[in-house]
């Protein structure tokens, strides 16, 4: 049984908001969740078929568990429960259930077997990393993918055989020996080698004073959805250079005074839940200057992104992406609305027709971003607020099109209804210090235009809202 989310916080996410109280609750749930997620998949590991899971696999993840459970005794820092935490275990979770459901007798049954034989065996690397990072001594053997063995938070081994391969790896007094290739463990994300057989982990630094750092994971094999990256509009994984990890560092060290400059509370958001990052190739369509972005479902805390052009754009990106990890940790704990997933809404910001669900989030982000921007232009500085301003006046008439759809739907619930309610109120307030009107002007062009080719593109008969 969830917690249940109070009338204050759930105002607070409405206005697109939310204090440190309401956001701590969003992640708790989540890591509530997460948990349960894991306890779903040692079930489901131990209640298969031996075809599916033979007798030593089911032994070996019974072993990993009780390192884990060693690993968050040992330590007051809960390394056990830091990883099982971290954004990026969720979508390996969620991925072993998946092997492991219906669909075992297929003709990609093999196929299906090998990955979950890969899944379950990155188990034991999550279980030797929590136990390093608490101190406790051992002996184990890992399995490469293709090559590779991945250390989560700590690096990458590049191992002299290509396909799977067993490396045996020990443990004590900060050092990890993989084969022959010794590793030192350093604080935070990351861990020391002079072979060059060993790529560390990279993390940014923290926001602000005294923040943790934010790792910009290029290595962990889960990062990016199981699905054509092009179906989301995203571009696939990369590992930056140095060059391209020099190009993120500048722009996220003046994303900080970016955020302020739209509210205090965008950067308390972004402190709060961003757990990691994770680098996407540049769109190819974008010439250097465009960038893609987006969240996962079951990885909630990791944004994954192009590298970021200016802070100016990081900080927007941030804002944006954060809404959607907000609005669908919410939804799972509260039921917002009954709408089905036909795709039949209007838009603004994409060419295609959109389901209810797809519509509420574009929305929420929309109106996120055109507070975050009028705050920006109301800053006083002449440089910064005329962009702002054209930025704040299209998203502010963006969301003001979608509105109408979203609050006269039958589908909301009573929750749902005080949650669009408050989205509604935002819109409005934000209309009492409108754009100049030049802006104002070019942005209802806009939204204008994108309606017509909405409509010369949709089937002729069909249903438009």
């Amino acid at each position: 049984m969830f917690p249940a989310v109070p009338e204050a916080a759930l105002a607070e996410l409405g206005r697109t908001e939310g204090g440190a109280d309401t956001l701590a609750l969003l992640g708790r749930d989540q890591d509530t969740r997460r948990l349960l997620l894991l306890r779903a998949v040692l079930d489901a590991v131990q209640a298969a078929e031996p075809g599916i899971c033979p007798p030593a696999t089911k032994a070996r993840l019974r072993e990993d568990w009780a390192l884990l459970t060693a690993a968050d005794r040992a330590a007051s820092s809960s390394p056990a429960r830091e990883r099982l935490r971290y954004p990026l275990t969720g979508a390996w979770a969620r991925s072993c259930l998946t092997g492991l459901g219906p669909g075992g007798t297929g003709p990609h049954a093999q196929d299906r077997r090998r990955e979950l034989a890969r899944d379950l065996a990155y188990f034991s690397a999550l279980a030797a990393v929590a136990a390093a990072r608490a101190g406790i001594p051992f002996t184990t053997e890992l399995t490469a993918r293709d090559g590779v063995l991945v250390l989560p938070s700590l690096g990458m081994l590049h191992t002299a055989e290509g396909g799977d391969a067993r490396v045996r790896v020990t443990y004590s007094r900060g050092r990890i020996t993989l084969d022959q290739v010794s590793v030192y463990l350093e604080n935070g994300t990351g861990a020391w080698s002079g072979s060059l057989a060993w790529t560390s982990a990279y993390a940014l630094p923290g926001l602000v004073a005294d923040a943790e750092s934010v790792p910009l994971d290029d290595l962990d094999p889960y990062r990016v959805p199981g699905r054509v990256p092009d179906q989301f509009g995203l571009s696939g994984p990369v590992a930056p250079d140095d060059h391209e990890r020099k190009r993120w560092l500048q722009n996220w060290s003046g994303t900080a005074a970016v955020l302020r400059s739209g509210g205090e509370e965008r950067l308390t958001e972004v402190l709060a839940l961003l757990r990691c990052l994770v680098p996407l190739e540049m769109p190819p369509a974008a010439g250097g200057r465009g960038s893609c972005s987006g969240t996962s479902r079951e990885a909630f805390g990791a944004l994954l992104s192009s590298a970021p052009v200016t802070p100016v754009a990081f900080a927007a990106t941030l804002v944006h992406e954060l809404q959607h990890a907000k609005l669908t940790a919410l939804s799972e704990m509260v039921e917002l609305h009954r709408a089905g997933p036909a795709a039949r809404y209007f838009a603004p910001w994409r060419p295609d027709p959109r389901p209810y669900d797809g519509l509420l989030q574009g929305t929420y982000s929309y109106l996120a971003l055109a507070d975050f921007f009028q705050r920006r232009a109301l800053t006083g500085d002449p440089a910064r607020s005329e962009g702002a301003w054209a930025s704040f006046a299209r998203c502010h008439a963006q969301v003001g099109a979608a509105l109408p759809a979203l609050a006269g739907s039958p589908d909301l619930t009573a929750v749902g209804r005080r949650f669009v309610d408050e989205m509604t109120a935002t819109h409005e307030r934000l209309a009492e210090r409108p754009a100049p009107r030049g802006d104002t002007a070019r942005a209802q062009a806009y939204v204008k235009a994108a309606r017509v080719l909405w409509t010369q593109r949709r089937p002729r008969g069909e249903s438009r809202k």
